[in-house]
């Protein structure tokens, strides 16, 4: 019975509506940010045309949030393929805008024409005003759709720009979710860290900060040194190797765009790498990032290799950035991200200009600046030895009977002699290790017990993690190296589960576990043989019937 009336064709906003994971990537508070990082992007466009210079943010008292910048106001008259505005276009369909045509944006954070029109149609309520020689021009929307037609609404202290005042939908968010003072705070201060010129006004009700946020109820960001000040901002409690922040920012040779680094060394690890394109913090990396750490590991190693340093001029870019912090921002024509949220860019040639161009400029830093040349390279060095003295002995095969002796104490390892097929169960406590030992099938099944909260690896270097016994259990217990010495053949169980209690500390465990492989194992994670266990919450013996439950609503609901 399947035809053509089973076929549902949907017009305007509806796709948006239906499915907003497509557009914003889902439903939870990333996604409802989303959407104020959207509108944001579009006066920072402004900017970076050159046509703005100051953007307003404020959240607002009922928990709305109004956008207000001093560009060139979206355009009013109509349009010559449609008998609407062309703000009401832009307002209400998708893949409209001024960023498609060349010349209108040199470089441009909304090319897919998709942001403002999706806000519209995830919002409870829009009102949009635009400025046109210091006149208001106002026009309200619902869920996608106008409420009334284009308002002239009287004089505006603004000469040209846009305002746009937005409450999302909690049909499509819930009831629970709203702005957080703080997650836009931070979005405005490193937006305004992007770009030279321009400023930030930051404004937020009282009512909505928590006391114990430090977030300021209003700001004006301005940041001259940017992303150097930026950098200096995000690793002020660091021990730092160079005093003096690698800094350089340039075109790329044929004029295909523009670049800016910043990286600084210091004695703790960082996870603080972070990349923009067109002032779009790509939360996923991509080719601009591959290529800057491309760059910077290749001009390391040729100054290296010039002043003999063997270790280094051999180092991978993992070994020569761990200890790195870092923010890369390029600007180009027509980017390609993957997907609307724009996490990750995917343009191919960008790779290869960032490599080349990024290369040169390290190595001209590094020649104008021999002091600090000479004391990362040390450094640089001694982490390298370090990691091969401590990895030495950590090389653990299922295979060898004088390895295997060395297998920690508390591992009740499986009597199978292959890989493929094994559990080890990693679990809190010795009491929990007993009922686990209970119930495996130790055919197959390995349970290791660890003893309270494992050390946080994201702030603690190499010599202190490996001092630590749990971890170094284990690492001993899994068979295989750290970093970029992680062998995956070596690992000696086909599945790594993490099984921790149902309670505020048994999370707390899982996650520093994984952080422990996000930091110390990713190509654990990336072969996919790190499992997360859902442990019940409770236990229910009904009539001789045993039931697990995850929560009190699964309980609720079967106890009915």
């Amino acid at each position: 019975n399947y035809s053509a009336k089973d076929i549902e064709i949907l017009e305007g906003l509806e796709p948006v509506r239906k499915r907003p994971g497509m557009y914003i990537g889902g439903t939870d508070e990333t996604a409802f940010h989303h959407l104020a990082t959207e509108i944001i992007d579009n006066s920072m466009d402004e900017v970076t045309a050159g046509y703005a210079k100051n953007i307003y943010v404020k959240l607002n008292k009922d928990k709305s949030l109004t956008v207000t910048d001093d560009g060139r106001g979206i355009p009013l008259d109509k349009h010559p393929k449609k008998n609407k505005t062309a703000l009401e276009i832009v307002m209400t369909t998708l893949h409209s805008g001024g960023k498609f045509k060349e010349g209108t944006y040199s470089t441009s954070a909304g090319l897919h024409g998709v942001g403002l029109s999706v806000v519209n149609a995830l919002s409870e309520k829009l009102k949009i005003e635009v400025f046109k020689n210091s006149t208001i021009f106002e026009q309200n929307y619902s869920k996608g759709k106008p409420l009334n037609k284009l308002t002239k609404k009287g004089k505006s202290k603004i000469k040209n720009g846009t305002q746009v005042t937005f409450i999302p939908d909690k049909e499509v968010f819930g009831k629970e979710l709203n702005f957080v003072p703080n997650r836009l705070y931070n979005l405005c201060k490193s937006k305004a860290y992007l770009v030279k010129g321009i400023t930030i006004h930051w404004e937020c009700d009282r009512s909505l900060i928590n006391r114990k946020d430090d977030t300021p109820n209003s700001a004006k960001l301005f940041f001259p040194d940017g992303i150097v000040e930026y950098l200096d901002s995000e690793t002020k409690n660091f021990t730092k190797i160079n005093d003096k922040t690698c800094h350089h920012k340039n075109n790329f040779d044929d004029d295909k765009g523009k670049f800016e680094f910043a990286i600084q060394w210091h004695n703790e690890i960082s996870e603080f790498k972070i990349s923009f394109c067109n002032s779009v913090l790509t939360t996923n990396g991509g080719t601009h990032e591959q290529g800057f750490r491309s760059g910077v590991a290749k001009s390391i190693r040729k100054i290296a290799k010039f002043k003999n340093n063997k270790l280094v001029a051999s180092a991978s870019a993992d070994e020569i950035l761990s200890n790195a912090s870092y923010i890369v921002s390029v600007f180009i024509n027509n980017p390609e991200f993957e997907g609307q949220t724009k996490s990750r860019l995917s343009s191919a040639y960008i790779q290869k200009y960032c490599d080349a161009s990024i290369a040169k400029s390290v190595e001209n830093w590094f020649n104008q600046h021999p002091k600090a040349s000479n004391s990362i390279l040390t450094f640089i060095e001694g982490k390298i030895r370090e990691r091969n003295l401590l990895d030495q002995n950590l090389d653990v095969g299922r295979q060898s009977a004088t390895r295997k002796i060395r297998l920690p104490g508390k591992l009740a390892d499986c009597t199978s002699s292959k890989v493929e097929g094994t559990e080890l169960f990693i679990v809190e406590g010795d009491s929990a290790g007993g009922s686990a030992k209970q119930a495996r099938d130790r055919n197959f099944q390995a349970i290791l017990p660890l003893r309270g909260k494992i050390l946080n690896v994201k702030n603690s270097n190499t010599a202190k993690i490996l001092a630590n016994t749990e971890i170094s259990n284990l690492l001993q217990a899994l068979g295989c190296q750290r970093r970029e010495k992680y062998i995956d053949k070596d690992l000696r169980y086909e599945k790594v589960i993490i099984m921790t209690d149902a309670d505020v500390d048994g999370d707390h465990i899982a996650s520093l576990l994984l952080t422990f492989f996000f930091c110390e194992m990713p190509n654990l994670i990336k072969n996919g043989h790190l499992y997360l266990a859902v442990p019940p919450l409770y236990k229910l013996t009904i009539s001789n019937q045993i039931y697990y439950v995850r929560n009190d609503i699964e309980k609720d609901k079967l106890l009915k």
